[in-house]
């Protein structure tokens, strides 16, 4: 069974800093892994991509220069680094991972998702 564990969510002030963790069980990151995140009456929204391996990093414009994603093979997990963290960053964060494909911004272009970790900034 799949299963795509977050941690590291929780309630900071705005210009502060939390590190998201996504632990991957029963599954072997293959293709690109992602975060998004769905704030209160809006849609999931992309956050960032990377491709497991190899390969850049992606961000959405509203994260560039203070969220960074990163990967490590050997603990099979994901993490997303924010920093200078804004009121608008408040969301629960979903971490997603694909099994294939060139596409990353769309949730569909996802088939595993875990259960989301709350992010609250405070101003």
């Amino acid at each position: 069974q799949v299963q795509l564990v977050e941690s590291g969510g929780g309630l900071v002030q705005a210009g502060g800093s939390l590190r998201l963790s996504c632990a991957a069980s029963g599954y072997t990151f293959t293709s690109y892994s992602g975060w998004f995140r769905q704030a209160p009456g809006k849609e999931r929204e992309f956050v960032a991509a990377i491709r497991w391996g190899s390969g850049p990093a992606y961000y959405a414009d509203s994260v560039k220069g203070r969220f960074t994603i990163s990967r490590d093979n050997a603990k099979n997990t994901v993490y997303l680094q924010m920093i200078s963290l804004k009121p608008e960053d408040t969301a629960v964060y979903y971490c997603a991972a694909s099994s294939g494909g060139t596409h990353y911004t769309k949730t569909a272009d996802y088939d595993y998702w875990g259960q989301g970790t709350q992010v609250t900034v405070s101003s």
